[in-house]
């Protein structure tokens, strides 16, 4: 009899770690995914990027500096590891920003079609990026909670699962929207 019990305990202990083996395993790729995501519209934003600058280097030939931080900027961004992602991308951010105020002190450049567009296409892609931003750190915080609660934690940690890092700005300055006025 005590066999028995001894072999449904230990069944039921082995059922229930490859489950939760499961689901973090689920969520870790949940993650990935929303990553993923992330880096698609990410990809889009540094791609609108040079022909943003070179719509304002057209008219706003006074302001290199804007122009060359927007670059280096996106260029950081790029080269970034994962874990620095979120840095670099609000500094891009900021320095998008002050690119697109530029266009206040160019009425020519306000006007300008191209430039327009670009505006209306950049929108849209942060906004892509912010509901991507929202999903992922959503699966991040559900496979950091099943981590950190018991019993789970036991498994997590005997298969070393570790902790993500939410996607979020440094600073409240660079949780600003970017400004897109028409």
């Amino acid at each position: 009899m005590m066999g028995i019990i001894i072999v449904v305990v230990a069944g039921v202990v082995i059922i229930w770690g490859a489950a939760t083996y499961n689901k973090l395993v689920s969520l870790r790729m949940n993650v990935k995914e929303g990553f993923s995501t992330i880096e698609v519209f990410l990809k889009k934003r540094y791609d609108l990027i040079p022909n943003l600058v070179e719509t304002v280097k057209g008219y706003a030939t006074h302001e290199k500096g804007t122009l060359e931080q927007v670059i280096q900027a996106r260029g950081n961004a790029i080269s970034s590891s994962p874990k620095d992602k979120s840095k670099y991308e609000g500094e891009l951010s900021n320095a998008l920003s002050r690119l697109l105020m530029i266009s206040e002190n160019y009425p020519d450049l306000k006007a300008d079609l191209q430039f327009i567009n670009l505006q209306k296409e950049l929108q849209n892609i942060e906004l892509e990026i912010e509901k991507s931003r929202r999903y992922y750190n959503g699966t991040v915080n559900n496979l950091n909670k099943v981590i950190q609660k018991v019993p789970s934690c036991i498994i997590a940690s005997l298969f070393k699962f570790k902790e993500e890092p939410f996607f979020e700005l440094e600073n409240i300055e660079e949780r600003q929207n970017v400004q897109v006025k028409f």
